[in-house]
């Protein structure tokens, strides 16, 4: 074919495709689905497939999406990373020591507190753990009227090594500390007498068998974020401010000191570390059972499902093509052979070996694995179509003249006979990409596919291991499901259309 033939068939293909609405709308969503693919390191962050491995420690867990909040009555409290070097305030030396002061403003205005305070990404010089820096941290609440004292002090001189990560809601330190602020407010009576440094203290509330039981089994976000007194100027009694899970926010801006203090020789690397506010709330599409954000999930899978759909239908589909014009044009005991292998393939129950192969490869099929094993059972369909088209189209004058003037083979089945069935291929192709990718969830969904690929069927392997549809986790389940369905639209949308520009006998007037 030549190449001006080609630029006019293409042409006249666009032109009549184009006036398919159904096909214009399937080919913009499969060029943004393309674009997604591409830019997914951008989009969301080039670490989310090792993410998707060991999780993200320091998101929280099953989070419902942030925009939640818009349809509830009660509001909780979104993820937060705070930039410490975005809020540092100045140094100082004494006595030996460089002391590095930040102050965060964090303005509260939810029902349900942070689920945690987390200190992370502090570098430094230090050789040994004594020449560690140390923090502290002091949160300025709100005024509330009635208390004595806005000013709580978490911990204090709290050591950092490097890639050390403080969890506030888990440290002994803070929850003492938090008892403390409690009995200077009037919540309760603790006898200490003046002066008593504060791991002293802490060891004080530790050896009071309730107290220790509190400190042991308190959410300390709950009193830092909550108020003490009711509307009538009362302390709420201490049981009650530690296990009362009823909302009753103190919004308004709190503010956190927070010092870091190293020996002087020792050099401190503040521009990595982050404060976070782990809220109960995260990002456009919420976590799963291990912290991983949802959204960004979502996105890296549009690329390993583009991959599995576009190389089984494309592989498959040419292998079919092929065989059947194979058999059509050999014809005679060759045809029968081919065609009752054929038969012989297309009998066999797919999903259940796909099942039994996956057991065989040690319980999960690479996606490499999975791609040939789709192609080695889902070609069969298209060798017949194929075949019974190259039967008619071998009946043709021109092929006759074309054996007559000597053509080889070859010559015949790819310039004379292949080339009358790409439309069919084209159309094949694309209905075909949707059975692939539902064959790769399926797999995945029963746990056989490979863990170490973010795909959309592993997500709904995660959701079903943590009894997302029980414990009304929906965001786990509704995302990747409805992700298979718009990617297996897009294509049935494209071949539909492709089939009736290309068929003439679906064209319509």
């Amino acid at each position: 074919m030549r190449w001006v033939d080609l630029k006019d068939s293409l042409k006249s293909f666009w032109s009549s495709y184009r006036r398919q609405k159904a096909g214009m709308l399937g080919l913009i969503l499969l060029l943004l689905l393309i674009f997604v693919a591409i830019a997914a390191p951008w989009l969301t962050s080039p670490n989310v497939p090792k993410v998707w491995q060991v999780g993200n420690p320091l998101a929280p867990r099953n989070a419902p999406p942030t925009w939640i909040n818009a349809f509830s009555h009660y509001k909780q409290s979104p993820h937060e990373v705070i930039s410490l070097s975005n809020y540092f305030v100045g140094e100082n030396k004494s006595m030996g020591y460089t002391i590095y002061k930040f102050k965060i403003q964090y303005p509260f205005k939810y029902d349900y507190p942070p689920k945690d305070i987390v200190f992370t990404g502090l570098n430094s010089t230090a050789q040994n753990p004594t020449e560690a820096p140390t923090m502290s941290m002091i949160i300025e609440r709100p005024h509330e009227p009635g208390v004595k004292t806005e000013e709580m002090r978490i911990f204090s001189d709290v050591q950092i090594p490097a890639g050390a990560v403080i969890q506030v809601a888990s440290l002994p330190a803070a929850k003492a500390s938090v008892l403390v602020w409690l009995a200077e407010n009037g919540v309760y009576k603790l006898n200490i007498p003046p002066g008593v440094p504060p791991d002293m203290i802490s060891y004080l509330i530790m050896q009071n068998q309730t107290l220790f039981g509190y400190m042991s089994s308190m959410d300390i976000m709950w009193v830092i974020f909550q108020r003490i007194v009711d509307e009538k100027g009362h302390l709420y009694p201490l049981h009650d401010v530690l296990f009362h899970q009823t909302p009753r926010a103190l919004e308004g801006t709190y503010t956190l000191y927070v010092t870091i203090k190293a020996p002087s020789n020792v050099k401190v690397d503040y521009s990595n570390a982050k404060l976070i506010m782990v809220g109960r709330t995260y990002g456009f599409m919420g976590t799963d059972q291990m912290g991983r954000d949802i959204w960004a999930d979502l996105v890296w899978g549009v690329r390993v499902s583009l991959y599995i759909g576009l190389a089984v239908a494309i592989t498959s589909v040419l292998v079919g093509v092929l065989y059947g014009v194979t058999s059509a044009y050999l014809g005679g005991w060759a045809d029968e052979a081919l065609q009752r292998f054929n038969e012989f393939m297309a009998s066999m129950p797919i999903f259940p070996i796909l099942i039994l192969l996956g057991m065989y490869f040690g319980g999960h099929i690479t996606i490499n694995l999975l791609i040939g094993l789709l192609v080695l059972f889902g070609w069969m369909g298209t060798a017949k179509v194929a075949r019974s088209m190259a039967l008619q189209i071998k009946e043709q004058t021109y092929i006759e003249a074309a054996k007559a003037l000597g053509a080889s083979t070859w010559r015949v089945v790819f310039r004379h006979i292949v080339p009358q069935l790409l439309p069919y291929a084209f159309a094949s192709i694309a209905i075909s990409v949707p059975g692939a990718i539902l064959s790769e969830a399926g797999l995945s969904f029963l746990g056989l596919g490979d863990p170490t690929a973010v795909t959309w069927g592993q997500m709904l392997n995660a959701a079903q291991q943590n009894n997302a549809t029980l414990n009304g986790y929906w965001w786990q389940v509704l995302p990747p499901g409805l992700a298979i369905a718009l990617v297996g639209f897009v294509f049935v949308l494209i071949g539909v259309s492709l089939d009736t520009v290309l068929n003439p006998k679906l064209k319509r007037s």
